[in-house]
C-alpha cells in the first residue's frame, strides 16, 4: 500500500476488483497508511512552527541585551560608558557559558526534587523528548537578563572582577535554583507540576514569564550589591541631601527603552512557547494558543503605556519637568510588573497594573533617596519593587478561563481575588515574593559582603573620580571639549580625539 499514491481512482481499483472481501482489507489499509502519513507529517509541521516561534522569541529576548546596553550607557556619566557597555557584553558571554555548564541543569534537569535539577549538565542528553536546543537558547537569554538587571544597580563604582564574578554565580546557580522551583514541572511551588504531584495552595505560582522569577531575582540581587557598595561619590552632599547624578545620553537611554520594549514582545509572548495549540473547536480561528499569544502582547503594550503616562504626569506634579529618563524608567516598570500576568489577565486589568506600577516606582525610589539608597538605573527599585507589585496584581486579577488555558489539566485551579477565585493564589504568591527575598539575600548578599571583605568589590576614590573609561579601560570612549564646538565654534561639543590612559588592574 505504501507505493499507492493517495488518489480517488487508486481507492476505486482496489474497490472495484474481484475479492471484494480482500479488497476491502485492502482499502482500509490504503485509508489507514495514507492518514497516518498525513497525521506524522503534522506532527512534523506543528513542531517546527513551534520551534520557529520558539527560536524567534529567543532571538527577541537576547536582543534585550542591547537594549540594555543602550539604556545603560546613556544613564551613566560619559567618563564609565565603556565600562558599563563592556559588561554587558560579559553579562551575555559568561552567562552563556555558565548557564550551559550548569544553570540549565539546575532550572530543568529531570527528574529531579523540588529544590534543583540534576540532569543535562553541558546540555549531556539534550535534545530530549522533553527540551530541545531551542529551549536552552530561551532560557539563557532570561538568564542573562536577570544578570543585566543587577548590573545597572552598581555601576559606576565596581571593580571589573567582581562583574565576572557576580555574573557567573547568578547565571549559572542563584537564577536558575529559583527558576526551578517556579517554572520546572518537578519545582514545588511551579504551577505546571506534573499532574501527581500536588500544587502549592492547590494553585502553584502562576509567575508566566518572570516578574518574580527574572525581575525580582535581578532587582533584589542589584540592591544587595548596591547597598554593600555604598552611593556614588557626591550623590549625597554632607547634610544628606541628594544630588543628582544624570546620565549623559537621553539618546542613548530611549534607544534603549524602545529596543526593550520590542524584545518584551519575544519576552512575553514567547514564554507560551508553542503557538500551534488549539483551545476550543476545530476550526475556530479565535479560541486558540495564537491568540492568547496576542492578547499577551496586548495586555504587555498597555501595561507598558499606563506606567509611561502615569510617571509622566506624577514626576511633572512633583518636580515640574516632563522628564524623559523618568519615563523611560516608568515605561520600563509597567512591562516588569505585567509580566507575571502577562498571559491570564484581560486587558483592562493591564492598564490597572502599569498604573500602579508607576507609583511604586515613584515611590521606591523616595524611600532610596530617604535611605541614602543609590542605584544609577534605578533597577533595584524598578525590577524589585515593581516586579513584586505584578506577582502580586496576578493573584489578584488572573481569569479563570485563561488560567485554564495557559495551565490546562487542572480544574477547580484557584485565580485571581478580585476576580472571584478566592486568596489560595494570593498566597502561593506572597510565599513566592518570600522566598526569592530570602534565597537571593543569602546567596547574593553574602557574595557582595564577602568581595567586599577581600577588596574586590569597589574601586578606589580616585579612580571613581577619574572615571573607570580612563582608569581601567584603556580610555575614554569619547572626551568632552569645553573648548571646541563640533562647528569650530566655542559651545562645546564631542570630539573625538586621544587620550591618556592610567591602566590599572
Amino acid at each position: 500500500m505504501a507505493g499507492q499514491t493517495c488518489s480517488a481512482p487508486a481507492l476505486a481499483a482496489l474497490l472495484s476488483a474481484g475479492d471484494r472481501t480482500g479488497n476491502a482489507t485492502a482499502a482500509a489499509e490504503y485509508i489507514c497508511s495514507k492518514l497516518e502519513a498525513a497525521a506524522l507529517t503534522s506532527v512534523d509541521i506543528t513542531t517546527a512552527v513551534d520551534t520557529t516561534y520558539l527560536l524567534f522569541s529567543a532571538y527577541m529576548v537576547f536582543a534585550m541585551q542591547l537594549g540594555f546596553a543602550m539604556l545603560c550607557a546613556g544613564s551613566v556619566r560619559a567618563k564609565n560608558t565603556m565600562n558599563i557597555m563592556l559588561t554587558n557584553v560579559l553579562d551575555a558571554a559568561a552567562g552563556g557559558l555558565f548557564y550551559y555548564l550548569f544553570g540549565f541543569a539546575f532550572a530543568f534537569g529531570s527528574p529531579s526534587n523540588g529544590f534543583i535539577g540534576r540532569y543535562f549538565f553541558a546540555l549531556k542528553s539534550i535534545p530530549s523528548p522533553g527540551f530541545d536546543y531551542s529551549y536552552f537558547l530561551f532560557q539563557w537569554a532570561f538568564a542573562i537578563a536577570a544578570a543585566g538587571i543587577t548590573s545597572g544597580s552598581i555601576a559606576e563604582r565596581t571593580q571589573f572582577v567582581a562583574y565576572l564574578i557576580y555574573s557567573s554565580f547568578l547565571t549559572g546557580f542563584v537564577y536558575p535554583v529559583v527558576s526551578h522551583w517556579f517554572w520546572s514541572p518537578d519545582g514545588w511551588a511551579a504551577a505546571n507540576r506534573d499532574p501527581s504531584a500536588s500544587l502549592l495552595f492547590r494553585s502553584g505560582v502562576i509567575d508566566f514569564a518572570g516578574s518574580g522569577v527574572v525581575h525580582m531575582v535581578g532587582g533584589i540581587a542589584g540592591f544587595w550589591g548596591a547597598l554593600i557598595e555604598g552611593p556614588r561619590i557626591g550623590r549625597f552632599d554632607h547634610n544628606g541631601r541628594p544630588f543628582a547624578l544624570r546620565g549623559h545620553s537621553a539618546t542613548l537611554v530611549v534607544l534603549g527603552s524602545f529596543m526593550l520594549w520590542f524584545g518584551w514582545y519575544g519576552f512575553n509572548p514567547g514564554s507560551f512557547i508553542t503557538i500551534v495549540k488549539s483551545y476550543g473547536p476545530i476550526g475556530s480561528p479565535i479560541h486558540g494558543q495564537w491568540s492568547a499569544v496576542g492578547r499577551a502582547a496586548v495586555t504587555t503594550t498597555l501595561a507598558g503605556c499606563s506606567a509611561a503616562l502615569t510617571t509622566l504626569f506624577g514626576k511633572r506634579l512633583q518636580t515640574g519637568h516632563w522628564n524623559v529618563f523618568d519615563v523611560c524608567n516608568g515605561l520600563l516598570g509597567g512591562f516588569a510588573a505585567i509580566t507575571a500576568g502577562c498571559a491570564v489577565v484581560d486587558p483592562w486589568a493591564a492598564i490597572i497594573c502599569g498604573f500602579v506600577a508607576a507609583w511604586v516606582l515613584i515611590g521606591c525610589n523616595k524611600l532610596a533617596e530617604r535611605f541614602h539608597y543609590d542605584d544609577p538605573l534605578e533597577a533595584a527599585q524598578l525590577h524589585g519593587g515593581c516586579g513584586a507589585w505584578g506577582v502580586l496584581f496576578a493573584a489578584l486579577f488572573a481569569k479563570e478561563e485563561f488560567v485554564n488555558e495557559a495551565y490546562p489539566g487542572r480544574p477547580g485551579r484557584p485565580h485571581g481575588l478580585l476576580m472571584g477565585g478566592g486568596g489560595r493564589l494570593l498566597a502561593a504568591h506572597v510565599i513566592q515574593i518570600l522566598v526569592i527575598c530570602g534565597w537571593v539575600s543569602a546567596t547574593m548578599g553574602a557574595l557582595f559582603y564577602g568581595l567586599r571583605k577581600m577588596d574586590l568589590l569597589r574601586i578606589s576614590a580616585e579612580d571613581e573620580l577619574a572615571g573607570l573609561d580612563v582608569t581601567r579601560h584603556g580610555g575614554s570612549a569619547y572626551v568632552y571639549d569645553e573648548n571646541s564646538g563640533g562647528n569650530g565654534g566655542d559651545d562645546g561639543g564631542f570630539i573625538m580625539k586621544g587620550s591618556k590612559s592610567t591602566n590599572r588592574v
